[in-house]
């Protein structure tokens, strides 16, 4: 889950470090063929989802980090693509990985088409046009998951959505998380269109709901789900960027700004247990920090960011050219 801010914020205050990771997951790729997923003491243990690496070297690319071969990181991105595990042959055939060919298969499908994005956005700004037209086509696979009359990211077996759906549950098919916190997928940061209406008020009113509805979930018991506002669960990363996606709706930068606010007062203390769930490896200390600045990654993989609330009178980022910026606080109260 580092991909999500812990990643983006060191491209900010350490580039040479984003550099130094990029290059060690390459001599990983060159020694076993694919980019590290979750290693630990030296081995891969793929404890995870995904194929993230690819998020954190596209990142810094389109943030203008280039201080490794990026022909090679490019080849290492689409080679870790199109490995056979973990349900990668389904959702190359599929569009999406059936529940009968892999567990966790609506969180796989989502991460995957996630990263095929990132694949494709750096394919592009580095003119592999057709490198780039074959990742950004799968990476609208994430379309496959969600079911159009529910709105919800929903298992598939053999083709049919799953019956008797409850996005509530917490099971098998979801990794760590339930179909709520699963279902504003990052990719709606490109396929929503800030010109319909309609869709400007569809996705209010979920997010609404989303933030509104009883923190109850029911399922299998997951400790990594964790303070809850509606279904939204601060503790498990998945759910991290959703606030900010009131960011262009009417009226929703205030709501966005109430949410953070509350977040990062409530959830972040100095005590002892002053994280409201797992650091994972510095993502919800990477989620404070960039978010008490008041802005946050959306899409990694994008040289954009979203406005939120800072915490502070003022933040200043010192950067690792000798240059600095200064963020002044936003927060309407």
């Amino acid at each position: 889950d580092t991909y999500r801010a812990l990643h983006p914020l060191i491209t900010i205050i350490d580039e040479q470090r984003t550099t130094d990771f990029i290059n060690s997951f390459l001599e990983i790729y060159k020694q076993s063929g694919r980019l590290p997923v979750w290693e630990l003491a030296s081995n891969e243990t793929d404890c995870m989802i995904g194929y993230h690496s690819v998020s954190v070297i596209a990142d810094a690319y389109m943030k203008g980090i280039r201080g490794f071969d990026t022909k090679l990181a490019l080849e290492a991105m689409v080679a870790s693509a199109n490995t056979d595990l973990f349900g990668l042959p389904s959702y190359r055939k599929y569009g999406f990985v059936r529940a009968e060919d892999e567990s966790e298969s609506v969180s796989k499908t989502l991460e995957y088409a996630y990263d095929d994005w990132c694949i494709a956005q750096m394919a592009n700004e580095m003119g592999e046009d057709s490198i780039a037209d074959v990742f950004y086509r799968r990476a609208e696979s994430w379309r496959n998951i969600i079911n159009p009359e529910t709105g919800f990211a929903t298992p598939r077996i053999n083709g049919d959505w799953i019956a008797d759906f409850d996005p509530r549950q917490v099971n098998l098919h979801f990794t760590e998380a339930n179909s709520w916190q699963y279902s504003f997928v990052q990719q709606l940061d490109y396929a929503f269109d800030p010109f319909k209406s309609e869709e400007r008020v569809e996705l209010k009113t979920k997010l609404d709901k989303f933030f509104s509805a009883s923190d109850k979930t029911t399922g299998r018991t997951q400790s990594d789900i964790t303070g809850l506002l509606g279904q939204y669960a601060h503790g498990n990363e998945p759910s991290h960027h959703i606030a900010y996606l009131y960011s262009d709706l009417y009226e929703g930068q205030e709501k966005m700004q109430s949410i953070i606010n509350r977040i990062c007062d409530s959830f972040y203390t100095s005590t002892p247990d002053g994280l409201i769930g797992n650091e994972d490896c510095g993502q919800m200390s990477a989620w404070y920090v960039l978010s008490a600045s008041g802005f946050y990654p959306v899409s990694p993989g994008s040289n954009q960011y979203t406005v939120g609330s800072c915490q502070f009178d003022k933040v200043k980022f010192n950067l690792s050219n000798g240059q600095e910026f200064v963020i002044a606080d936003n927060r309407s109260h």
